[in-house]
């Protein structure tokens, strides 16, 4: 049902519109109606019924909608459509034209009161600020588009939830980005709200900052209840970075072939959809599976194509993560000239409040490859400063390893307390359970029975 403006306002209206047109009330009125019921009407004091506005629109030659509303006639639709096309631009690696897209949708949805297109172009304008590393700009505007759906079903708001917690995640915050995702996911569940797009979304999101906490299991959990929803999800989109986010357990189980596969089918959707910043990230995971797998030839070719779509769609933070990765695979081919000159031209691109993960990674790739030219005392800097950044993440896993990184340098330097103290840190984030908020993990969706997957082996 069309929700009209309050009495006065419409009156003034149809003055403002009679007057414009040089009608009198009696030419207005006829011959339906009566001068004095326009008069009324004009004053705000009655509410016209919808079939006398019909009458008055027709005579003013404007829609019945106009009328009632203020807004041009089918205002809404034409705003949907430019979300479209806006989404398309985004889709194709173009962000910055389709934040303008976005930004001018917004105005108009707010002018005229259109609330959930307005949302939907503060969920746009995120993803934007998203691809292009503006963390804090992203985080405000899904928090705008979470405030603008709060009195819709908690379904409706999930990407606008997830949408916050991936920037605090791109930013190091991994506990708080669990902890939005998985109360979230609770809220969902226990409250029988199953909606399968957004439990997708949201056991995809929490994936990599399992992941990179060291809580193996419960990524590995979360992969499991992904790949059962994903037949039930209406959006490929999501289904592909489902795919995507589900290699990276399968690739810590072990299962390179499977992850592999997982990649591929993500790779051929996201192609289809024309998502070139996630058909490169597709790229850039292929390429880890393969370095981790020890086919660095592969590894090298996939990453130096993701660096290259990457940089093609400006989406820098995503661009710069791929780098260090590629580095990683030119220092393990003995090339590690090239891969401290591409590091040390994307530190810049980082800080403790963004990407502090992959920043720690470029420090501590930097540290191994100062110690192999023994040149201790700097890289005992970069693994101090991996250290500092790998804390306030909470990476416990990657922490761990650096731990044992720091104190072999301190121990071949003759500084055994100091080693020791690095061991001892190393061994609390090793042992430690790996779980990310103070309560249990969130409740168990319900997994309808479906039939495999064609060609995609079970879990």
């Amino acid at each position: 049902m069309l929700e009209r403006d309050e009495p006065e306002v419409v009156g003034r209206r149809v003055q403002r519109l009679r007057a414009q047109r040089g009608l009198t009330q009696r030419q207005l009125a006829e011959p339906a109606y009566t001068p004095a019921y326009i008069s009324t009407l004009e004053a705000g004091r009655v509410r016209a019924s919808d079939e006398a506005l019909r009458h008055i629109a027709d005579r003013l030659g404007v829609t019945f909608e106009e009328l009632a509303t203020g807004r041009p006639a089918h205002l809404a639709t034409g705003l949907r459509l430019r979300l479209t096309e806006a989404q398309r631009l985004l889709a194709d690696g173009r962000a910055e034209e389709a934040a303008a897209q976005y930004g001018l949708v917004r105005a108009e949805a707010e002018a005229h009161g259109l609330g959930p297109e307005q949302a939907a172009a503060l969920l746009g304008l995120g993803e934007c600020a998203l691809e292009t590393g503006a963390l804090s700009e992203a985080r405000d505007r899904f928090e705008r588009a979470e405030e603008q759906l709060a009195d819709q079903a908690l379904p409706m708001r999930v990407p606008a939830v997830r949408g916050r917690a991936v920037a605090h995640y791109l930013a190091g915050e991994l506990r708080y980005a669990v902890y939005l995702l998985e109360t979230t996911l609770d809220e969902l569940n226990r409250g029988g709200l199953h909606d399968p797009d957004a439990l997708l979304l949201l056991y995809a999101s929490v994936i990599g900052p399992y992941m990179d906490m060291g809580a193996h299991a419960r990524a590995a959990q979360a992969a499991e209840f992904a790949l059962a929803l994903a037949p039930r999800a209406g959006d490929p989109a999501l289904i592909a970075r489902m795919h995507r986010s589900v290699a990276r357990t399968l690739l810590a189980e072990g299962r390179i072939a499977e992850a592999d596969a997982s990649l591929a089918k993500a790779a051929e959707l996201y192609a289809q959809l024309r998502l070139r910043t996630e058909l490169a990230n597709c790229h850039w995971m292929r390429g880890y599976v393969y370095a981790q797998n020890g086919e660095l030839d592969r590894a090298e070719q996939e990453l130096r194509q993701a660096h290259s779509m990457l940089a093609r769609t400006r989406a820098a933070l995503y661009r710069s993560q791929a780098a260090v990765e590629l580095a990683d695979v030119l220092h393990r081919r003995g090339r590690s000239e090239e891969a401290a000159e591409l590091l040390e031209g994307v530190l810049g691109d980082f800080s403790s409040e963004r990407g502090a993960v992959h920043a720690a990674a470029a420090h501590r790739l930097l540290g191994i490859i100062a110690e192999d030219a023994r040149d201790t005392e700097a890289a005992e800097e970069h693994y101090v400063r991996a250290l500092s950044l790998l804390e306030r993440a909470g990476a416990a896993g990657d922490l761990a390893d650096l731990c044992r990184l720091l104190g072999d340098l301190l121990r071949r330097t003759g500084r055994t307390e100091a080693a020791l103290d690095a061991y001892r840190t190393g061994l609390g984030h090793r042992t430690a359970p790996g779980t990310t908020t103070l309560g249990p993990a969130p409740a168990q969706p319900p997994l309808w029975p479906v039939p495999p997957s064609p060609g995609r082996p079970p879990l």
